[in-house]
């Protein structure tokens, strides 16, 4: 591997803006999820962390700035960045009428996998996410939590090697939470998967992670999550902090 392949992040994100009319949604943001690593993107509700994915995903265009995954810049080689990508967004979208197995081939279909090689992957995910055996259940007969581990597997389908979570967590209950948080810093450990993990939950952030806070729509603070916080104060202490303090004083 060469030195310049070993440099580059995972997911750099340099200098992006998107505005929905007069609203500015982000502002110059720029963070890089290094490879092999659990980032964390800390904000409260309407901090951006939705559009960021956004941008990142392509589902809009970024208006200024750069997105490059794994080296490949979005807005010129979007097929190669994207390919490299997984998604698991906040809104629940399975079908709910479909089983496991329907579901996951059949987003296996849309990235052009072949049946065959597709039921061998689904599998291998299931086994992966703890529900080899509701290969064949309707996905409105399982858990929140279930339904979540179901959504990663669909988002690793096609093997990305960067995964983005908004907000995987939400709604549920705290064994789920705790589930899905292993699942994921499992992948990083054992699979060197890269990790953006949008939240504003403080208890899935361990002190070694990487971490950034955003807060309408700038980038505030970044770093491990343990330097973010002052001596004696806690994550969600230093979090409150932060996004109290003035814009002008952003990262």
């Amino acid at each position: 591997m060469t030195t310049q392949a070993l440099e580059t992040a995972a997911l750099e994100v340099a200098g992006v803006s998107h505005r929905f009319g007069a609203r500015a949604a982000l502002s110059e943001v720029s963070l890089r999820v290094e490879r092999g690593r659990f980032t964390a993107l800390l904000g409260p509700n309407g901090a951006g962390k939705t559009t960021l994915f956004s941008v990142v995903t392509r589902l809009y265009n970024n208006q200024e700035g750069r997105v490059a995954i794994f080296g490949h810049v979005l807005n010129r080689e979007p097929s190669r960045a994207l390919a490299r990508l997984g998604v698991v967004f906040q809104a629940r979208t399975l079908d709910t009428d479909l089983t496991v197995e329907q579901n996951l081939l059949y987003h296996a279909s849309l990235h052009g996998i072949a049946r065959r090689a597709a039921k061998t992957r689904i599998a291998v995910l299931l086994d992966r996410v703890g529900l080899a055996d509701r290969r064949g259940d309707k996905i409105r007969t399982l858990s929140g939590g279930q339904s979540r581990r179901i959504e990663i597997a669909r988002s690793l389908i096609h093997e990305p090697r960067l995964l983005l979570l908004d907000e995987p967590t939400v709604g549920l209950d705290l064994e789920s939470r705790a589930d899905i948080v292993a699942i994921v810093r499992a992948l990083v450990r054992e699979e060197g998967l890269s990790v953006l993990w949008a939240t504003h939950i403080f208890e899935e952030i361990e002190a070694g992670d990487d971490a950034v806070v955003l807060h309408k729509g700038r980038i505030v603070a970044r770093g491990t999550a343990g330097s973010i916080a002052k001596p004696g104060e806690t994550l969600e202490a230093a979090f409150r902090r932060l996004v109290a303090e003035p814009a002008r004083q952003a990262a």
